[in-house]
């Protein structure tokens, strides 16, 4: 993606519904706004001329993949509340260079904040309150040194995937917060010196609403070794029913 591309273009609306819109969103981009830059959702109301779209839930600037934008204050209520019920399932694609510990599973432990803004999981809460977070994943071999994850998180801590996966060895390509060495890729047999994104996206939503079923899939369209192959066909077997 070029630094002058828009953040949000009518071609990332992926399904248009009277209380909500499905959308995609870029890896680098923030869905907030700062004293710099437009964010996704601000870019997204002045694309289509209305202010009154809301964020239900938000998404890493690094991480790309598929949203939901409510379209009044009161479908934002009721899609927050989904997502506070735990009643959505989200699913995401990550590729790692490294083989986990154990291919599939569940990552349990507690968010406890590290150095440099990142965060680590640890087995023992520092509040009695905290609740722990809880990833769910499987794994398969895309080819040589390179290895495809499935993953649902049955919590939504920040960045609660990418320090899961690092937990069991498998830090994500181009993390350069979490991936030892500030490249985000320890070989260069991929063709690449450092990596080109953050590969980890969203690539699956699952939710009832107003009593009607919808399941939404988007496979990634940036980054170099998404595009493999490999990685497209176990992604489709995975994201299929």
């Amino acid at each position: 993606m070029s630094p002058d591309s828009p953040y949000f273009e009518q071609s990332d609306i992926l399904y248009d519904h009277s209380d909500f819109y499905i959308v995609y969103k870029k890896p680098g981009i923030d869905v907030h706004s700062d004293a710099e830059q437009a964010g996704f959702l601000q870019q997204m109301r002045g694309e289509l001329k209305d202010d009154k779209l809301f964020l239900v839930h938000r998404l890493d600037k690094p991480t790309s993949g598929i949203m939901i934008i409510a379209r009044s204050p009161e479908a934002n209520s009721v899609l927050s509340q989904l997502f506070q019920a735990r009643s959505v399932e989200k699913y995401y694609l990550a590729l790692s260079d490294r083989k986990p510990k154990k291919k599939q599973g569940t990552i349990k432990g507690f968010m406890q904040r590290s150095r440099r803004s990142a965060w680590k999981l640890v087995r023992d809460a520092v509040d009695n309150n905290e609740s722990p977070a809880i990833t769910r994943f499987e794994s398969a071999s895309a080819g040589t040194n390179l290895r495809l994850f499935w993953v649902r998180p049955q919590t939504g801590k920040t960045h609660q995937i990418r320090v899961a996966l690092k937990s069991i060895g498998s830090p994500i390509i181009g993390d350069t917060l979490y991936y030892p060495g500030s490249e985000g890729l320890s070989h260069s047999h991929f063709g690449m010196t450092e990596a080109d994104r953050l590969y980890l996206h969203a690539c699956r939503l699952k939710f009832t609403y107003d009593g009607s079923p919808f399941n939404f899939i988007c496979l990634p369209r940036e980054g170099q070794l998404f595009a493999s192959d490999e990685v497209l066909r176990l992604a489709s077997l995975w994201s299929g029913d």
